[in-house]
């Protein structure tokens, strides 16, 4: 303010401050640059060579922190160019992003979406560090760290192709455990799942024949087969006319389905608004 006014009285005024506490930073700064900055002249001070030097990089930082600390502007979709990066294994990919997807496109055109296949292990760490903005998880999975947001709860359904010589209806609990089935194990080669714990307590188990790491696999495979599988039942709203889908004949506890993000974004306006685009499309 002294080098743009050249003058005491005005920076003081300017800056709401009394003419002596402007004195007194005026001396403290000359101490710090062994300069004495301003000189007396004939309509008030003159700056000295030292002074001019200071006065664009001066201005440049001012520029820089009104720049950081003004108000963020609210987030325009219809214009805003965003990056965003989605952490969604394939069931996600299907049940979450795959209804949200055209809403994104039609009301945010100039954004782009990059989906990675990130293992819940490594989710938190990409999204802490950015790699990620928004992930995709089951609750009980959710690490203290991170934020969330509950989306739906999800149960299982078993299907099979409708041509199917063995299933015809929905299966008695024998007949369930006499046919081949397909089972997803994410983190690969596991045989046994939520539904085995469930027979186990009847006294009964089911006879799983193969072990694959991706939902959306699985359909292609029933279609083709005699095998069976149990499924989401969000991966089967738009179910192929080659298949069809049967309740349980006994009770499958399902899973609670939320959206994860570090604290990092959470007050970001263009991530609260993707948030909640994804939560409504739900």
């Amino acid at each position: 303010m002294l080098l743009t006014e050249l003058n005491v009285s005005k920076a003081a005024e300017r800056l709401n401050l009394s003419q002596p506490s402007v004195s007194v930073q005026l001396g403290k700064l000359r101490h710090i640059y062994n300069d004495p900055l301003l000189l007396p002249g004939p309509r008030g001070m003159l700056p000295t060579s030292r002074a001019l030097e200071l006065l664009q990089p001066l201005r440049s930082a001012l520029l820089e922190l009104e720049r950081v600390i003004e108000p963020k502007k609210p987030f325009d979709p219809a214009t805003a160019h965003v990056t965003w990066s989605l952490a969604a294994p394939d069931y996600a990919e299907s049940a979450i992003l795959l209804p949200v997807l055209s809403r994104l496109r039609d009301a945010a055109p100039h954004t782009r979406i990059a989906i990675r296949d990130t293992a819940p292990p490594k989710m938190a760490k990409q999204l802490e560090q950015g790699i990620c903005d928004l992930g995709f998880l089951t609750m009980d999975r959710v690490p203290p760290e991170l934020r969330f947001k509950f989306l739906f709860m999800e149960h299982y359904v078993l299907i099979a192709r409708k041509d199917h010589p063995c299933v015809k209806r929905k299966p008695t609990i024998d007949e369930f455990c006499t046919l081949e089935h397909i089972m997803v194990s994410p983190d690969g080669g596991g045989f046994r799942s939520v539904t085995d714990t469930m027979l186990q307590k009847m006294g009964k188990t089911r006879r799983v024949v193969l072990s694959v790491p991706h939902f959306l696999f699985v359909p292609a495979l029933v279609t083709q087969s005699d095998m069976v599988a149990m499924l989401p039942s969000r991966l089967i709203r738009n179910l192929s006319d080659e298949l069809c889908a049967f309740e349980a004949p006994f009770e499958i506890p399902g899973y609670e389905m939320a959206m994860v993000w570090h604290e990092r974004s959470h007050r970001d306006p263009g991530h609260k608004w993707l948030r909640e685009q994804i939560h409504a499309a739900l």
